[in-house]
């Protein structure tokens, strides 16, 4: 029997399909002299600090740096069973052989790879290299298989990178969090991921509007717009000058341009999109995408790829028929598309672009959740848009002088629609409409038929007022654009992985910062909160620079192409995390309290006048000499069953009452409605009674 082992468990059904392997066991699929089994992702990682000794357990600065000597490994938690599967089937005696069938990249091989190593597997290994997921695709896959030792230098370059990811963020993470008493997360790809939020808000906040000002010439019906005009009083008096002058049509230049389609969507760009047109989140659009892949309806999403395999022209033309069908933008248009413009093999890393399915053809669109149907119609729109003929226009420049000054005046006249029709028409049949963007410019805006030498004697002029505007805020769709460029010029252009992150990690890295409480949503804006700045401020720019990915990643690069030395690369790692520790010793009072979060007081303790803040369990005076506490599980609350909120306390703190409905009274098992009275006596404990007003 012939193991293979895939990434995930739809991709093993796939292959399990194409191999004759239809018997469905616990775990795994057989048949055709195949097992067929899955790794769900992550199963084997790198095990947490604590395991490598009692000291570790507790964060202190004199445990750092924590430095491996020999690196531990753990299954994940929730995967133990279906590693167990894999680990007996490797040691099967009818099995001969092992096919690594996970993701044709560094992280597909580091996931085989701690598997077969941590099941103490020594049978043959083989490996599945392919891009696609076609049925002939991997089927010519099996025809070429390939002995996994030639794919030793890949899963080098992989460890490196998950033992360096690890060394950083663990100690880096510990040493500020004990520096600062608060727990700081750093991560060679949020921080910088962080720092570009904190640059653009420090852009934004620093930001001085500034007036300037346009002379604007109307001649026969088209307006030519002068260069920008600081002064106000230069403005109007060249508006004068110009109403007495001469304009001559000096420069006439008609160009024919064309723009060309979209490329495909790789899960970068469909979650840009996405939130541009609704709002989505990164981890939204990857939730969804993912549920419409697992449905069968979208193919594998997570990946960094705009283009198919060249074998996929048949497939790719299928779909597109399909979706004329179901498109009701589409209806009546006669649509032949340009397939060349999509394939492209040499340009698919580990996955294809995202597509839907032919799937889609037993499929009532209508029956979906709105949200997915939005990004399975949006996917399928980008492929009728990719393949489609360009927009092409002309172009008009006009150029006019007057009162020694250039005025310009610029139009558009569309020749021939092309692609953008089918977004129009997409847009159009958009439940909510999205805002306005960039697409206004597309509006046909024709000039008069302007000739060289034309002149207009007093032409009627106007001054315009405008505002310096700042930078926008960073939403999802401009940070994922900036994540995915950060570094991009320090990077080989043979890195596996370009930017911050990867298509399948961004969403979470956003989602991470959060959590964290580094960065707020405000609609669809990202903003980073006082922590986040703070946070950015006090790491060194190594550790918030890009610059720190796109090394890794030149030096990962060579490894995998057996040009560098891993043991030389993790040297440079751990001599980083020990300069990292020794640089920061010890800060002062103030700047160790630069986190500490700020409490709101819910009001004036009525012994002593210091402010009351909430605890867990109490309300409490600040004051450490005074005994004033408000007991949030007082038994006084609980007889009438009323929970104690802060919106209670800080009634009773402010005018020494509160009204209450339904109060419940245990004498008589009926509800009230009442007030309760703070009647603190100024002993031990807190009192409070009741005045009741009517009966319920």
């Amino acid at each position: 029997m012939i193991l293979v082992i895939a990434e995930k468990p739809s991709v093993a059904q796939t292959i399990a399909a194409v191999l004759g392997a239809k018997e469905k066991k616990d775990g795994f699929l057989t048949g055709s002299g195949y097992l067929v089994s899955w790794c769900v992702g992550h199963l084997v990682g790198l095990a947490e600090a604590a395991t490598y000794g009692e000291q570790y357990k507790k964060w202190s600065y004199d445990s750092l740096p924590i430095l491996p000597q020999e690196w531990k490994y753990t299954v994940s938690a929730d995967k133990e069973k279906q590693f167990k599967t894999l680990k007996e089937l490797m040691h099967r005696a009818d099995v001969s052989e092992v096919i690594n069938a996970c993701d044709a990249g560094r992280e597909g091989e580091l996931i085989f790879r701690f598997v077969y190593e941590m099941a103490g597997c020594k049978k043959p290994m083989r490996r599945l290299w392919i891009s696609s997921m076609e049925d002939s695709a991997i089927k010519e896959g099996f025809s070429r298989l390939k002995n996994g030792e030639e794919y030793d230098a890949l899963f080098a370059s992989a460890l490196c990178r998950a033992k360096a990811d690890w060394l950083i963020g663990i100690n880096a993470t510990r040493l500020f969090s004990v520096l600062y008493n608060h727990t700081l997360n750093v991560g060679r790809v949020q921080t910088p991921t962080l720092k570009m939020l904190v640059d653009r808000d420090a852009a934004i906040t620093t930001f001085k509007k500034e007036k300037y000002y346009h002379v604007r010439l109307t001649l026969s019906g088209a307006e030519a717009a002068s260069e920008r005009i600081s002064d106000k009083a230069e403005a109007d008096a060249l508006k004068t000058t110009c109403e007495a002058s001469k304009a001559v049509c000096t420069s006439l230049v008609k160009e024919k341009k064309t723009a060309a389609p979209p490329k495909l969507f790789d899960l970068t760009s469909l979650q840009r999109e996405a939130n541009r047109l609704f709002g989505y989140t990164a981890k939204q659009t990857l939730d969804l995408a993912q549920a419409l892949y697992e449905k069968r309806l979208l193919t594998y999403p997570r990946t960094d790829s705009a283009f198919l395999t060249d074998d996929m022209g048949d497939t790719a033309a299928g779909i597109i028929k399909l979706l004329c069908g179901k498109f009701s933008f589409m209806a009546g248009k006669d649509f032949t598309p340009e397939l060349g413009k999509v394939l492209n093999s040499k340009k698919v890393s580990d996955h294809h672009a995202i597509i839907p399915t032919m799937e889609l053809a037993k499929t009532d669109l209508a029956a979906l959740p709105e949200s997915e149907r939005n990004i399975l119609t949006l996917a399928g729109t980008r492929l009728l848009m990719a393949t489609a003929a360009p927009h092409t226009f002309e172009a008009v420049t006009a150029v006019f002088e007057c009162a020694g000054q250039s005025f310009i005046a610029r139009g558009k006249t569309v020749l021939s629609d092309g692609w953008k029709e089918i977004d129009r028409k997409y847009r159009t049949a958009l439940k909510n409409k999205p805002e306005t963007d960039d697409a206004d410019s597309d509006i046909e805006n024709t000039l008069p038929q302007f000739t060289e030498g034309q002149t207009f004697e007093n032409p009627t002029a106007k001054v315009t007022e405008h505002d310096t505007t700042p930078p926008k805020p960073h939403n999802e769709a401009s940070l994922l654009s900036a994540m995915e460029r950060a570094g991009s010029e320090d990077t080989d252009p043979d890195a596996e992985r370009k930017g911050l992150g990867t298509p399948a990690t961004r969403a979470a890295v956003i989602e991470k910062l959060v959590k964290g409480g580094f960065v707020e949503r405000k609609g669809k804006q990202l903003l980073p909160t006082k922590d986040g700045i703070n946070l950015v401020c006090v790491l060194p720019d190594t550790l918030t620079s890009p610059q720190l990915t796109a090394e890794w990643e030149n030096n990962l690069t060579q490894i995998a192409k057996g040009k560098a030395d891993p043991a030389a690369f993790m040297e440079g790692i751990e001599d980083m995390a020990r300069e990292l520790v020794k640089t920061y010793p010890f800060l002062s009072d103030d700047k160790a309290q630069m986190f500490k979060p700020e409490r709101e007081a819910l009001g004036s303790c009525p012994r002593c006048g210091s402010p009351v803040y909430e605890g867990k369990k109490n309300y409490y005076c600040s004051n450490k000499e005074c005994s004033f506490t408000m007991w949030k599980n007082d038994r006084f609350f609980e007889e009438r069953k009323v929970t104690f909120t802060p919106k209670i306390a800080a009634a009773l703190l402010q005018s020494g009452k509160v009204n209450v409905k339904k109060l419940y009274s245990p004498k008589t098992g009926k509800t009230y409605d009442g007030t309760i009275v703070l009647a603190d006596t100024g002993g031990k404990y807190v009192n409070y009674r009741i005045e009741l007003s009517k009966k319920k």
